[in-house]
């Protein structure tokens, strides 16, 4: 899930007003490609079983699945945001939109896991160029005024596409569209991304981008190798023991985790700018981002398998099984953005955290007692709660993590953000569903994947007091 927190107030609204029509023009633009991202980060939440039982693969491609697509963007967000400073925000987001949608149409069409999870991560890596274009683009044309009606359309949007991309698959599955299977939940995304690149070949203001800006190469590298490395790790040892590729994989991750930091000290313009690192408010909410959103982001995704593969219902349903939880997220992000975030500061966090603990602990107990008798209807409280917790943590963490931050530190930290949250659901969706896979059957290795994720939970309450006091004011503050 792509964060939508921006800069502060003084780094945007810079442009003049957009006509009327000009400016829902690019927006529905904007909103379109983020919508996009959305669906198809989720989509394998319902579709992975499916298609692993179609093409094969097993664990380690619904392992795959979400976390290639996760790894890609994250590695990448800050560095396609840098390319469109330099070579023009239009042309960043036609590359973007174009790739996004013929990698798309390869993973509808591929017959095998392999191709399948390739094509997945160029899909990650094009959404990547893709998706900061829109706000810098936003930025850039919209006046304060506008960028306020805008951004007060990115809660609503983005609940209602984590609703959709579920119950879309779930249902383009069961309807079984031509005897394709699984396969329209991507195919789809030819339509509305042909669509979406004539529209903005058409439509989106031109620039030349500014091509004195720096894009640092190596530390994108080094990053990239990190992450693939740890994740090959887990999902080699946790599927085929822990041979001597698994724990290679570990050692270089770990190496190049090093050798990235030390990147970081030394790079001219680093992905990370140097200052931000040493702010205690911005690195205990990076660090709490990381942890809770990894393991948030793997509960949905066993929660999803547990439905279909212990409870034996049809993805359809297990889509709408998950419904409670987008619903719980959608009342509580709606309920920061109306003024509660102001009016308990960072003690919001505490908040979500202790309903996700409360939603979590209430699965546990219901699955422990009932095991593979239990229902949808009886799941679905605590899974609405566990949604509360969620919505009450996904936009204000980052929001809190920017109080502390300087208008010239801003935009090193959104896109770091940004990026964490990226990896931080790839490596959950590799590890939770790790645990999942090997606690045995499924009503136990449910209740396990849920003490892991209550464990991680608590342990990020104490960094709670770290936080700044008060969010970060503007658009992307609440």
């Amino acid at each position: 899930m792509t964060s939508t927190t921006t800069a502060p107030a003084e780094k945007t609204g810079a442009g003049a007003a957009l006509s009327k029509a000009a400016f829902w023009t690019v927006l529905a633009l904007v909103l379109l490609a983020d919508a996009l991202d959305m669906i198809d980060s989720t989509v394998t939440n319902i579709a992975a079983p499916t298609i692993a039982t179609d093409i094969g693969g097993g664990e380690s491609l619904i392992k795959w699945l979400g976390a290639a697509y996760a790894l890609a963007m994250g590695v990448l967000l800050v560095v396609g945001g840098r390319l469109g400073d330099k070579f023009g925000q239009r042309r960043l987001f036609l590359i973007g939109m174009t790739g996004f949608t013929l990698a798309s149409a390869v993973c509808g069409l591929s017959p095998d896991p392999a191709l399948l999870i390739v094509a997945r991560a160029l899909q990650g890596a094009f959404g990547a160029l893709l998706i900061p274009q829109g706000m810098a683009i936003m930025t850039r044309t919209f006046s304060k005024e506008q960028l306020g009606k805008a951004f007060a359309l990115f809660g609503p949007l983005l609940g209602l596409s984590s609703v959709g991309g579920p119950i879309l698959a779930g249902f383009l599955i069961d309807a079984d569209v031509a005897g394709l299977s699984w396969r329209p939940i991507f195919l789809i995304n030819l339509i509305l991304g042909t669509v979406g690149v004539l529209a903005a070949t058409r439509l989106l203001p031109r620039d030349t981008g500014d091509r004195s800006v720096t894009v640092d190469g190596l530390g994108s590298g080094l990053l990239a190798v990190t992450m693939f490395g740890l994740m090959l790790g887990l999902i080699e040892g946790s599927t085929a023991g822990w041979n001597a590729l698994a724990i290679g994989s570990l050692a270089v991750g770990l190496v190049f985790l090093l050798l990235f930091f030390r990147r970081q000290r030394t790079a001219a313009e680093p992905l990370i700018t140097a200052s931000l690192l040493k702010n205690k408010g911005f690195t205990s909410a990076l660090i709490l981002g990381l942890f809770f959103f990894a393991v948030t982001s793997g509960l949905i995704y066993v929660i999803s398998l547990f439905m279909q593969q212990g409870l034996g219902v049809a993805p359809a349903d297990a889509a709408l099984g998950l419904l409670p939880l987008t619903l719980g997220i959608i009342v509580s992000a709606f309920a920061t953005m109306g003024g509660l975030t102001k009016r308990l500061g960072r003690n919001v966090v505490t908040l979500g955290l202790l309903l996700t603990l409360a939603g979590g602990a209430g699965l546990l107990v219901l699955v422990h007692a009932q095991g593979m008798s239990t229902t949808l209807w009886a799941m679905a409280p605590a899974v609405f709660v566990t949604g509360l917790g969620m919505g009450c943590c996904f936009g204000t963490v980052f929001d809190f993590a920017l109080g502390d931050v300087s208008a010239e530190e801003a935009g090193s930290a959104s896109g770091s953000l940004t990026a964490i949250q990226q990896l931080a659901n790839g490596l959950g969706s590799a590890i939770v569903t790790t645990v999942y896979f090997h606690a045995g059957a499924p009503a136990h290795a449910m209740t396990v994947s849920l003490a892991v994720v209550l464990a991680v939970t608590v342990a990020c309450l104490p960094l709670v007091r770290l936080l700044p006091r008060r969010a970060a004011e503007g658009p992307g503050g609440h």
